[in-house]
């Protein structure tokens, strides 16, 4: 009898400054790794996304972060697609050149991909985007003009869009401080000032609609900076980050509910169709050991996942799993971690594969109250 798929899910949060993960696409060399141990990695964009740059995983399925804590929090299943039509929504704050730019990236994607890209919308009013940064040096940002957001993807959908790609105007950098960060970020040593707010944006759109989204900031080029790191670089190397987004959404999963659940009227009710994912089916998570309080890890902590740590993988938070209670396998590296799937993937306990393996000890006696 065959076995079921082994299915991993891969986390790196957005905006916290990981030191894998935290700049332009520099996640992916470890994502394809762990893909070709698993049968199935569902991770999120933040993750696959690379700016001009990304690279097709078939047993990859990229999910956007609210929608992979409604997944694993057992809400929402995951249906995968062969193809999905994505709506492109822009913002009316991008200036004609900038937009012109957009354009030209998505008209190449159908050109040079072959993806069933729609025609845009551009929204009713600027979205005004606001940048934050917290005392722990996570970021995070609001729109101003929430509701024009949902009005354009509204009108994509009614179009037949079943995916979002949203492009909004971000702040260039103008203060002292927020040039030191973005100069930070360019060398490899600082935090993405601008994931927290790209969040927001995608979290909206998914919450409200129940369908596949990521963004693409939109920002004026920078000047040429030979010093600027390679784990960043691949934001240096044109006008738009919109290509990995369109490439991502083209294949990304829908989402379903189970009948009865009425969390979302756009959500299609699943009936048991047998290519869908549900969390129950999720043998092993991923995450940085020192941000482990996302909803993803603690809703699958609570459950038979097997949850790896990577210390390697450092943040500006220190939640580690073990103060919320969970019990994780610590590892340093990605590569480590590879190794704990590899054995767990084959039923072999890790420390059979070491030299020291202890004795067999008789449990403890019942402590009665």
């Amino acid at each position: 009898m065959a076995l079921r798929p082994y299915t991993a899910v891969m986390v790196v949060p957005t905006g916290v400054g990981a030191a894998i993960g935290g700049y332009a696409g520099d996640a992916l060399p470890a994502a394809r790794v762990v893909a070709s141990v698993v049968d199935r990695l569902i991770t999120h964009p933040n993750v696959m996304n690379g700016a001009q740059l990304y690279w097709p995983l078939p047993n990859a399925l990229y999910v956007e972060g609210f929608g992979l804590d409604q997944f694993a929090a057992g809400r929402w299943g995951l249906r995968p697609v062969h193809r999905n039509r994505v709506g492109l929504v822009l913002d009316a704050a991008i200036e004609t050149e900038l937009r012109g730019r957009h354009l030209q990236a998505a008209e190449a994607t159908r050109a040079t991909l072959g993806l069933d890209v729609l025609d845009y919308v551009i929204t009713d009013a600027p979205l005004g985007v606001t940048l934050r940064q917290a005392d722990s040096g996570a970021t995070w940002g609001t729109l101003e003009q929430p509701d024009s957001l949902l009005r354009a993807a509204e009108k994509a959908m009614a179009a037949g869009a079943e995916a979002m790609a949203v492009v909004a105007r971000f702040p260039d950098d103008e203060d002292e401080a927020d040039l030191e960060t973005l100069q930070n970020y360019r060398l490899g040593q600082g935090v993405d000032l601008v994931a927290g707010a790209e969040a927001v944006i995608s979290h909206l759109v998914v919450r409200t609609f129940g369908v596949p989204c990521a963004h693409a900031p939109a920002l004026s080029p920078l000047p040429l900076d030979s010093a600027v790191s390679p784990k960043a670089a691949a934001e240096e190397i044109g006008y738009t980050f919109l290509p990995c987004v369109l490439a991502g959404l083209s294949r990304a999963p829908q989402f379903v509910t189970r009948p009865g659940n009425a969390l979302s009227d756009h959500l299609p009710a699943s009936y048991g169709q047998s290519g869908d994912i549900w969390a129950d089916q999720v043998d092993a998570i991923l995450v940085p050991a020192s941000a482990c309080g996302g909803g993803a890890v603690l809703s699958l902590s609570r459950t038979k996942t097997l949850v790896i740590a990577v210390a390697d993988n450092t943040t500006t938070l220190n939640v580690p799993l073990t103060a919320l209670g969970g019990h994780p396998v610590n590892v340093s590296s990605y590569l480590e971690a590879v190794g704990v799937i590899a054995a767990h993937r084959a039923g072999v306990h890790p420390q059979s594969l070491t030299a020291q393996v202890p004795h067999l000890s008789p449990l403890a006696d019942e402590v009665l109250p």
